[in-house]
């Protein structure tokens, strides 16, 4: 007999979302297996020193004793920096890796903050991340609803990167629904569109 698959559950739309600055690298992702096993990865496939991908693997095979403190699970992030698409004008040859989760995390240094849940008799709170790693910067977060995002695009384009202040040209935002699990981008220029827009504009 065919096997049954339930109809999945609908999210609902008037919920948290979270705008974060997209910034523009190589994705990079870090696996901590249940026995300790460390890999590291780009947006496509596993990736080693020898075979790299703009040094990230490089870099986390020289930080391992710190980012085996993020503990077993894959963790996602942006590699970004000099040599590195946009490179934000960091010092030659500085790159930086800045985690895509920022409800479970906090900067090494700050102090974590209690994480919504379901239950209110159940108290979450932050991670610390190891010095070597960061966050995508956070510019906006609230209801949907409420949500303007040609006003997040237009501050961030003319008050430059949270993630590199000193940078005037940043990509554009990602927004999350948290309960929907799904995110979006939205840049700054043609939005993927090669027919609309120049370099700064909002579209």
């Amino acid at each position: 007999m065919t096997e049954f698959k339930k109809f999945p559950k609908i999210a609902r739309f008037s919920r948290e979302v979270i705008v974060s600055e997209k910034i523009d690298g190589t994705s990079g992702v870090i696996f901590i297996g249940e026995d300790g096993e460390f890999l590291t990865g780009s947006r496509t496939r596993w990736i080693t020193p020898e075979d790299d991908n703009y040094g990230f693997s490089r870099w986390a095979h020289e930080h391992k004793s710190e980012l085996l403190t993020l503990g077993q699970g894959r963790h996602y992030g942006e590699w970004w920096g000099s040599g590195c698409q946009r490179g934000y004008d960091l010092p030659k040859g500085e790159k930086r890796f800045s985690l895509f989760n920022v409800v479970r995390w906090c900067l090494h240094g700050q102090t974590p903050q209690q994480i919504p849940t379901a239950d209110p008799r159940i108290v979450k709170m932050q991670d610390v991340l190891p010095p070597c790693v960061g966050l995508v910067p956070v510019l906006w977060r609230g209801r949907f609803d409420d949500l303007d995002v040609d006003a997040v695009l237009a501050d961030l384009r003319e008050n430059g990167s949270r993630a590199a202040p000193e940078y005037n040209f940043p990509e554009g935002v990602v927004i999350f629904h948290v309960a929907g699990c799904v995110g979006f981008k939205k840049t700054i220029g043609s939005d993927g569109n090669k027919s609309a827009g120049k370099r700064g504009a909002l579209v």
